[in-house]
């Protein structure tokens, strides 16, 4: 069964933190998500895509403004050949099995459509919709692509389940899993876990992950961040509990303010540059001095796509993660524009991080 949605107004996407939010409502909500249609108001193509979606087997979330809400209801009927009744001070059609305030759930054949009434600044209404098919996330760290689909793609047929490998860097692979008829999810990650021991961590989020495992163990974690600009931090703390572990991040864009609040040496960014081994190592010194943590990470580089040189072209980032008895910093080169460069920056301070203490993350 196909999974759908359509975003029905102009205003929806406009306002892009609006849209982001709806979507990860959703994405939250159902296991996967096949398209995202965006139409507006008035137009006629919205009539013969939502004929041609119900012609198969789909779940489907319609979006709406208050403009759009019953141009909707209106298109919907016709289509399912119903009429619209007037319900709960909402026009919907009269064959809406499931109503909540601003969401109603219509069924039609073989399909579910499930209509929501979105307004900026407020909390998006019920998704009526249920999603029947299982899957899981879990991460793979340090192995190839290749090698982890020859490796787990068998143990998938034996378990019934279908897998999803997508490498979000090197060495750090998040793949899905989706239970087929008589498919056992949890069978199959532990024997991933078996297969691949000390490389798998089964958690959909990295990040609540890495929080919970922190808390636990009563760890406390900062970061000082150059090219990153803060991204680093918004990963962890765009999530509830990071206050638990999280101290807190010292961007430090200007030479003046890596020797200033982190202690990092004039001789060392004279010699080497801002941009080096040398700087980052002592910046992610500094981030734990200054914050008393357990564990710091530093990151800095050239994101582009101005600044770069012959030795240090854009996509030059060095990265340091640090614990109290052991520290690893490397150079990486990553391709692509400012902000993918800068997402990988943090993916693979991230991974690093994980290996600084292996047995706290991928012992249990």
């Amino acid at each position: 069964m196909k999974r759908d949605i359509i975003f029905v107004g102009n205003r929806l996407t406009l306002n892009e933190s609006f849209e982001r939010y709806i979507l990860r409502n959703i994405k939250n909500h159902l296991t996967s998500i096949d398209s995202v249609s965006y139409f507006d108001e008035s137009d006629k193509g919205l009539f013969l895509h939502l004929e041609s979606l119900l012609k198969n087997e789909s779940k489907l979330i319609i979006i709406t403004t208050k403009n759009t809400f019953t141009i909707v209801g209106k298109l919907l009927s016709t289509v399912t050949a119903d009429n619209q009744i007037l319900k709960e001070h909402m026009l919907i059609p009269s064959r809406a099995s499931i109503l909540e305030k601003g969401s109603y759930l219509l069924s039609h054949n073989t399909s579910e459509i499930n209509v929501i009434l979105a307004q900026e600044g407020k909390m998006l209404p019920q998704i009526l919709i249920e999603d029947e098919q299982r899957s899981a996330v879990i991460h793979l760290f340090n192995e190839e692509l290749n090698s982890a689909q020859t490796l787990l793609e068998p143990l998938a047929q034996n378990f019934d389940v279908r897998l999803e490998f997508s490498e979000l860097i090197e060495g750090w692979i998040k793949i899905k899993i989706h239970t087929r008829r008589h498919g056992n999810l949890s069978q199959f990650i532990a024997s991933a876990k078996g297969l691949m021991h000390h490389k798998v961590i089964s958690a959909g989020n990295i990040a609540a992950f890495i929080i919970e495992r922190l808390a636990k163990n009563h760890k406390k974690l900062s970061f000082a961040e150059s090219c990153s600009g803060g991204l680093l931090a918004y990963f962890f703390t765009s999530h509830s509990g990071s206050s638990a572990i999280y101290e807190g991040s010292l961007i430090t864009y200007s030479n003046t303010l890596k020797a200033n609040w982190l202690a990092v040496d004039d001789e060392s960014i004279n010699a080497y540059g801002a941009v080096s081994a040398e700087v980052v190592l002592q910046m992610s010194e500094g981030a734990m001095n200054v914050s008393y943590g357990d564990f710091s990470i530093a990151i800095s580089g050239v994101a582009g796509p101005t600044g770069g040189t012959d030795s240090k072209p854009v996509g030059t980032v060095y990265i340091s993660a640090r614990s109290k008895t052991s520290v690893h910093t490397e150079r990486f080169h990553f391709e692509g524009d400012r902000n993918y460069i800068q997402e990988q920056s943090v993916l693979m301070a991230i991974k690093m991080f994980l290996n600084i203490d292996r047995e706290l993350f991928f012992a249990h």
